[in-house]
């Protein structure tokens, strides 16, 4: 893999993006209709204020029993995630993502979220075992 900064990846991106009270089950028609795996939560000008993933919806909300009509996504989503920005390399957000153990990095610049970094972006690494044919 080349370490290529992130901003050749989020470059053309345009994130699912909504306010923190925004419904969980609004932010799933949202994540649904735009084939998103995760939400920036924001306020404003693209403030980003947190995140929300399908991971979260099944823990936070289904698993706990949480009703997705009524609650919003200021109540089940990561506040203050980590993020990145477009400057950093490949390998740095990788390491971030293991090191955090996510699987998206919200990339902000200038305080503003401009995307999201997620680990299907980057292709698995060629597995050392497998044969040839």
């Amino acid at each position: 893999m080349s370490d290529q900064a992130e901003a050749q990846i989020v470059r053309h991106q345009n994130p699912l993006m909504l306010p923190p009270n925004t419904t969980v089950m609004q932010a799933a028609r949202h994540m649904h209709t735009q084939n998103a795996s995760a939400v920036l939560v924001t306020e404003g000008d693209a403030n980003l204020v947190g995140i929300f993933t399908e991971r979260d919806a099944i823990s936070r909300v289904l698993a706990a029993g949480r009703d997705p009509l009524a609650t919003v996504l200021a109540d089940v989503m990561t506040n203050n995630p980590e993020t990145i920005t477009p400057q950093h390399s490949a390998t740095e957000v990788l390491r971030l993502m293991q090191e955090a153990r996510v699987r998206h990095l919200p990339v902000v610049q200038d305080g503003k979220a401009v995307g999201i970094v997620s680990r299907n972006d980057f292709p698995d690494p060629p597995d050392p075992h497998a044969r040839s044919i």
